[in-house]
C-alpha cells in the first residue's frame, strides 16, 4: 500500500514542478520586415526607382515625414521573460535614399545601436505659469465664468 502513495507523491510534485517551470518561459517575437539580405543586396543605386524598390522588398514600414521621403524597412526581435518588460535582443533598420526622380541613391543598414535612448526626468513636464494641484484644475473655473442665465447668453432666457 506504501508504493502508490510514494508514487502518486512523485507524480504530484513533478506536475507541480512543471507548471512552476511554466512561468518562467522566455517570450521570443519578431516585429516588423523580415530581412532579406540577398534581397536588399540586389537593390542597385542609380539602377532601381520607387517602382522596383517596391517590387524587390515590399512596402516599407514608414516613410521619412521630411526631405527627399527615404524608405525605412524595420525588424526588429524582441525577448522577454515571464512579465518582464520586453528588451531588444536584435533590431536591423535598412534605409533606402531616393533622389528627386524616385531613383535610388543609396541604401544603408544600422543595427540596435541607433536606437535613442531617453530617460523622461521625475516623472513630469516642466511648463511655465502657475503651480496647480489636481483638485484646482478639475474644481478651478467654477465661479470664474459668471453665473448662469445673467449674462444674457442667447438660450439663456433672459431678454435686454
Amino acid at each position: 500500500m506504501g508504493f502508490p502513495n510514494k508514487r502518486l507523491s512523485v507524480l504530484l510534485a513533478l506536475s507541480v514542478a512543471a507548471m512552476a517551470m511554466s512561468g518562467c518561459t522566455r517570450i521570443r517575437t519578431h516585429q516588423g520586415y523580415l530581412v532579406d539580405n540577398l534581397l536588399v543586396d540586389s537593390i542597385q543605386p542609380g539602377t532601381d526607382n520607387r517602382a522596383s524598390v517596391e517590387g524587390t522588398l515590399g512596402r516599407p514600414t514608414f516613410v521619412s515625414e521630411f526631405g527627399q521621403q527615404d524608405w525605412y524597412y524595420v525588424a526588429r526581435d524582441m525577448k522577454q521573460l515571464a512579465f518582464s518588460n520586453p528588451k531588444v535582443a536584435k533590431q536591423e533598420i535598412v534605409r533606402v535614399q531616393f533622389d528627386t526622380a524616385g531613383t535610388v541613391t543609396s541604401i544603408d543598414k544600422r543595427d540596435a545601436s541607433a536606437i535613442a535612448r531617453i530617460s523622461p526626468k521625475d516623472g513630469s513636464t516642466p511648463t511655465l505659469g502657475r503651480q496647480r494641484t489636481l483638485l484646482q484644475e478639475i474644481f478651478g473655473n467654477i465661479g470664474a465664468v459668471g453665473a448662469a442665465g445673467a449674462g444674457g447668453a442667447p438660450g439663456s432666457g433672459t431678454a435686454n
